[in-house]
């Protein structure tokens, strides 16, 4: 991970950690036509086949939770060795990124405002924008603001989601028990007394194998979301002591404090948008492992395709063994993906 570099950018009153790699310097690169996957693989093992494309040559990551820039490492380093220059901030509130001055007050808007002071910085006018987990509604919203920035977006685990369907799907006639981990961490205070218990790397532990599984995290009456694992259970086979000792330690510094706002406390937010449709090329993958197809009308959405009745360029790829973490528990095929979604659109 050496070769990534770090840098702090002054936005809206805070320092925000960026982490980057790659100079997007693709003029040694050789065009790649419409390709498969199959194909890509192929022609990679020899030699990196981008070129100059029209259009922006930079790639910006965005976390989910409990993630950081570093849940990125993987793909970051690929998209480099393609001739891409690889973004990954931490927002705001989370990991090597100042917390803003009252946390109870951070919104989802916030972010997308963030990431458009991070490429006006750094003289972006345009960018690829990559998220994970809720990560999907920053890029997504990111689009629809500043469709003049935007020229794809892709998603893993969230799908583009219209306002309010967060809400609906929680609603009391979906019969969702008061345990699910998003109705507990979205009650003030629960979620903080539930973490308080444990230093930060057990709190991460304990979120990564959670959602690592395929069943949506659901504590009993008289339980809280940190008993539902065992001390003894150990960590994803792809997730190692050395990972969650990089998280715990980011962790240590940020709290969870801003985490628990954005996302957990900021479903309910006003976008500002009717009719939202995301004209520009996208991408989603789901893992079939993912505990996300659990939630009420999730995989019927997905599975019938009317997501792209907001979003009409989608494409949707299935990863059979995938879980809620594909980008770190299956690289090297997220990576081939990404670089191909990149080769048919740049």
């Amino acid at each position: 991970m050496e070769q990534i570099q770090h840098k702090f950018i002054q936005v809206r009153g805070l320092k925000l950690h960026v982490a980057e790699i790659g100079t997007g310097d693709r003029s040694s690169h050789r065009y790649l036509p419409q390709i498969s996957s199959t194909e890509l693989v192929l022609l990679t093992k020899t030699y990196c086949s981008f070129s100059d494309f029209p259009g922006s040559n930079v790639v910006v990551f965005l976390h989910g939770f409990p993630e950081i820039w570093y849940s990125w490492r993987y793909q970051m380093i690929a998209l480099a060795n393609a001739g891409f220059r690889a973004i990954a901030p931490d927002y705001r509130g989370y990991g090597l990124s100042d917390a803003p001055p009252e946390p109870s007050k951070a919104t989802f808007s916030d972010l997308i405002s963030d990431l458009v002071g991070i490429l006006d910085a750094l003289n972006i006018p345009k960018v690829f924008v990559i998220g994970k987990d809720f990560g999907a509604w920053p890029a997504y919203y990111f689009a629809l603001k500043h469709p003049d920035r935007a020229l794809g977006v892709v998603t893993l685990g969230v799908p583009f989601l219209p306002p309010e369907s967060v809400n609906n799907s929680l609603k009391p006639q979906h019969h969702i028990p008061e345990g699910v981990y998003t109705l507990r961490w979205r009650e003030p205070g629960r979620a903080e007394a539930d973490f308080g218990r444990f230093d930060a790397k057990t709190v991460v532990r304990n979120v990564y194998i959670l959602f690592s599984k395929s069943e949506i995290p659901i504590a009993q009456e008289n339980q809280e979301v940190m008993d539902l694992v065992d001390p003894s259970t150990p960590l994803p086979p792809w997730f190692t002591e050395e990972d969650l000792a990089t998280y715990g330690a980011l962790y240590e510094k940020s709290g969870f404090e801003t985490a628990l706002k954005v996302p957990y406390r900021s479903f309910n937010e006003d976008w500002g948008i009717k009719d939202p449709k995301v004209e520009i090329p996208a991408l989603f993958i789901m893992g079939e492992k993912d505990y996300v197809f659990k939630f009420p009308e999730i995989e019927e959405y997905i599975r019938s395709e009317r997501v792209k009745d907001y979003v009409p360029k989608l494409e949707i790829i299935y990863l059979p063994e995938g879980s809620h973490f594909v980008q770190e528990q299956s690289p090297e095929e997220v990576n081939q993906l990404l670089l191909t979604f990149l080769a048919n659109h740049t």
